[in-house]
């Protein structure tokens, strides 16, 4: 498992610097990047928080992901799910932020 950033996506709102609970990503010429990607742990916080899209995980095997990415769109209270499987099909789950607790 592992973050993939998009560069031509990015905005540089470093809104994913902020988030990172191992301070591994920083700006650099206005964009993110992970310095050092093989101690990113995965944990997605950076996807959640980006509002341009432009960081993604990378679903491996290990994840049944075979090679998808996945990104998170907020609107409002729901969150956008969306994986592109490697044969560039696209499927979206969306859910509610205020029900992440209700279970």
């Amino acid at each position: 498992m592992s973050i993939e950033m998009r560069h031509e996506k990015c905005t540089g709102c470093s809104r994913c610097t902020k988030i990172c609970p191992g301070s591994l990503i920083k700006l650099k010429e206005g964009k993110a990047v992970i310095l050092h990607p093989e101690r990113c742990w995965g944990c997605a916080s950076c996807v959640k928080e980006c509002p341009a899209e432009a960081i993604a995980l990378f679903l491996g095997e290990d994840m049944g992901g075979l090679g998808g990415r996945m990104t998170v769109r907020k609107d409002g209270t729901l969150l956008h799910w969306t994986v592109t499987k490697p044969d560039s099909s696209v499927q979206t789950i969306t859910t509610n932020s205020l029900d992440s607790n209700k279970y």
